[in-house]
């Protein structure tokens, strides 16, 4: 995930900088793994940003990915020569935030509403258009949101 001015107004943000920065400026050797939103938190993200009936997102880009690539990243690089520096992984497709929420809803057959409102914060954090991507380079994991979706309504 991009570390841009959302990183001013989240104050989790601001505490995942801060103990990177002590972790670099230890001398030991590390890897660190910065993984964009997981799709077991979209309902979270939903849930959250929900005002009555009616769900307020930006029309930002953001690429999810499902927990068990996640894991499957985090595990390779535990495993891996330290990099002294930050692995990036995300989802293998981008979407736009506010349309994402609507497909969540969707599928859930969820009868709340989704305004495009680009002023929307994420968690108190205002968003720029890259906040919720990883940036290039980064590794992309296989499983596609359409994939996860039928697994997890089999219960898998």
């Amino acid at each position: 995930m991009q570390r841009d001015s959302a990183s001013a107004d989240s104050g989790y943000m601001r505490a995942k900088v801060a103990q990177e920065r002590l972790i670099a400026a230890s001398g030991l050797p590390y890897s660190l793994v910065h993984a964009t939103q997981f799709f077991e938190f979209l309902q979270g993200i939903v849930d959250a940003a929900t005002d009555g009936d009616t769900v307020h997102l930006a029309p930002v880009l953001i690429q999810p990915m499902a927990a068990d690539d996640v894991a499957a990243a985090v595990a390779e690089v535990v495993v891996g020569v330290p990099t002294d520096g930050v692995v990036e992984v995300g989802g293998p497709e981008q979407f736009r935030l506010d349309e994402l929420g609507r497909s969540t809803l969707a599928a859930q057959k969820d009868p709340r509403s989704v305004v495009s409102d680009p002023g929307a914060r994420y968690f108190g954090a205002a968003l720029s258009e890259r906040s919720l991507v990883p940036a290039d380079g980064a590794r992309l994991a296989g499983t596609r949101l359409g994939d996860w979706r039928t697994r997890a309504a089999h219960g898998r």
